[in-house]
């Protein structure tokens, strides 16, 4: 069964993600690296193996093939995410110089840039970095403090770091390998400036020494991802030429003009920056396939580790049929089967919009970025409490690092901060739901969006016809505290299951309205009015991604073929909904929308379908397909008993 499965989860992209597989087989040595050599031989290790994967073919996959690609988005997407299965560092470094320094390129230069350095960056010629991230500057990318002033008699831009909060910080490939920086910097033309614009900025010589007015420095070692060489950069006055800008959404003319064909700002800068949403669709399902990693480990090992047993019994039993430690695992591997579907559905959105000629609506656009934003969030932060529960349920084995839980937790750790703080992308979607989506996008710190709403969507939000209409028509669907008659009856409703997920998300999304509505009719200052329910914004903003999460399962459960596989994913699907719904029970019980004898027969529902999963689950995490260097590690051997 688990075949036939593994071929579903892989999806139209199976030839692509068994080609990094075959890749990560072959250089399994690179997972005991970064334990047995030196951070800088570690890293050079990581390069090599780049490198290798490079002359292969994969990483220039989704380029356009006048380039060497070969066009294929999805593929390239599905690959880079397969690479999670190895070492991290070998993923990250591999982001970092081909979705975010050639993605760059790509996206944000034209027809001159890409004739110049594109082929040499996919094929590993040119090691760039992208010096986005600033010492004094985290996700508030519009209050970055480089700046890049043209000078008309040399016809060049001058970059340069005016204060220690604007030094780059934490860019990947800076402290060893990078030559060239994409770098963000407020455009200054004309003593006038223009916003957050890209430019490539040479850092160092061919032989690696750093260039006159740059200076270098090495993050040094961090709690994980050590094999990746993150460094600073400072500018003191660096000189490029006026073609070093990359011009796609603005230009420069020789004299000093500046003109663009979106004349707003804020519209400009977001079109800019939703083209690199590449890096935070990776991110997440990276993470997602991380946790896919950790639980092949941990359900194996449950399934073979015998502990205790019944009183008077010689035989001891296997830790997977304790209750307690299907409760552990089991709903968790249920959610990763979930985001694994959210994420292909993203995946086939993101390829929709950016596999042809570029994206032509913004609606569909920002719809891309906060779904991207929200799918990154749950999967990351999915992939920490997984990689623990796991590391938890493999007791002392467990935190050996010879049995790999460690170094994935150290090394997926940060994910949860990079490519966005997971807080600040939940912000983001739920500032998109409150908006729908408006051309006036607002901008990403709370005074801007809080003036935002209070101008234009807290009305919309609230007066809606539409939002009234389906809360009340869920009320009709969601059994509220009298269902105590009947507590078991639909508890496997696919219905009953989105009636719930979206009751709350549509609460959720009313309230955080009415309350900023309230605070401003009553005079609160619009900053301190969004400040004061801050927490229910994030808090709407997951329960909307939780729903979004699940309807993908529901879908890929219906889309699955027949027999066997579609019976083990409508199993799984009904523990990750009515987990769901359980984990959140207190705010369904104080809404009326659960009564304590149905919140109590879900409990019990779920400790049935973990005993249905259970004598499966090993078919399931084999259905992944994780390479075997990467999940036999020692600890996963036959027991005595077998």
């Amino acid at each position: 069964m688990s075949t036939g499965l593994r071929e579903y989860l892989d999806g139209p992209h199976k030839a692509a993600r068994d080609l990094v597989r075959d890749g990560l087989a072959a250089n399994a040595g690179l997972l005991d690296a970064g334990l047995e050599l030196s951070r800088a031989e570690y890293r050079d290790k990581v390069l090599e193996v780049m490198q290798q994967i490079t002359a292969e073919g994969h990483t220039a996959r989704g380029f356009p093939k006048e380039y060497g690609g070969q066009g294929d988005l999805g593929g390239f997407l599905a690959g880079f995410e397969t690479l999670a299965f190895g070492d991290l560092s070998l993923m990250i470094k591999a982001g970092v110089q081909f979705g975010l320094f050639a993605g760059a390129i790509l996206h944000l230069g034209t027809s001159r840039h890409h004739d110049e350095y594109l082929t040499d960056a996919i094929e590993g010629r040119l090691l760039g970095c992208f010096a986005m991230t600033e010492t004094g500057h985290g996700s508030n990318v519009q209050a970055l403090g480089t700046t890049a002033t043209y000078d008309p008699a040399t016809e060049e831009f001058v970059i340069h770091t005016p204060t220690a909060a604007a030094r780059k910080d934490y860019i990947g490939n800076a402290a060893r390998h990078g030559r060239m920086a994409a770098v963000f910097a407020q455009l200054v033309v004309g003593g006038e400036t223009h916003g957050v614009h890209c430019l490539l900025v040479p850092i160092r010589t061919p032989e690696g020494d750093p260039l006159p007015g740059v200076t270098l420095s090495d993050c040094g070692a961090k709690l994980g991802l050590n094999g990746v060489d993150n460094g600073r950069i400072v500018f003191d006055q660096v000189r490029v030429p006026r073609t070093a800008l990359l011009d796609r959404y603005a230009q420069v003319d020789a004299q000093g003009n500046y003109s663009s064909e979106i004349e707003n700002p804020d519209r400009r800068f977001f079109t800019m920056l939703g083209t690199l949403v590449q890096g935070r669709v990776s991110v997440g399902g990276a993470a997602i396939n991380a946790s896919k990693v950790a639980l092949t480990i941990a359900i194996r090992y449950a399934d073979r580790r015998r502990q205790f047993g019944a009183p008077g019994s010689a035989d001891e039993a296997l830790l997977l049929d304790y209750r307690m430690h299907q409760r552990r695992l089991l709903p968790l591997l249920a959610r990763t089967y979930a985001l694994h579907f959210a994420q292909a559905e993203l995946v086939e959105e993101f390829v929709r919009l950016f596999g042809g000629d570029g994206v032509k609506d913004d609606h569909d656009q920002r719809a891309l970025e906060a779904q991207a934003a929200g799918t990154k969030a749950l999967g990351t932060w999915h992939a920490t409490e997984t990689i623990q529960m796991c590391r938890e349920a493999c007791g002392g084995a467990g935190y050996l690092a010879e049995n790999r839980l460690a170094t994935l937790k150290a090394d997926t750790d940060v994910f949860t901060t990079f490519e966005g703080d997971n807080t600040v992308l939940l912000q983001l979607v739920a500032k998109g739901l409150l908006t729908n989506y408006r051309e006036s996008f607002g901008k990403l710190d709370p005074l801007g969006t809080a003036r935002f709403i209070a101008a234009q969507a807290v009305e919309i939000a609230v007066e809606k016809t539409a939002l009234r209409t389906l809360i009340e028509r869920l009320r009709d669907v969601v059994p509220n505290r009298n269902d105590a008659a009947d507590p078991d009856a639909g508890l496997r409703d696919d219905a009953y299951h989105s009636g719930m997920l979206r009751f709350r998300e549509e609460h959720m999304l009313a309230g955080v309205a009415r309350r900023l509505k309230r605070g401003i009719d009553d005079g609160v200052e619009p900053f301190e009015a969004f400040n004061r329910c801050q927490d229910h914004v994030i808090a709407a903003g997951r329960a909307h991604v939780e729903r979004v999460v699940a309807e993908a399962f529901l879908a890929a459960v219906q889309a699955a073929p027949e027999g066997t596989p579609r019976d083990r994913l409508r199993d799984l699907y009904d523990l990750h909904a009515l987990v769901t719904i359980e984990s959140e029970r207190a705010w369904y019980i104080e809404h009326g929308r659960l009564s304590g004898a149905r919140s109590k027969a879900i409990t019990a529902l779920v400790n049935e379908l973990c005993a249905t999963v259970r004598p499966y689950a090993g078919e399931l995490v084999d259905a992944f397909g994780v390479p075997g260097a990467a999940v036999d590690v020692p600890m996963v051997v036959p027991s005595q008993h077998e």
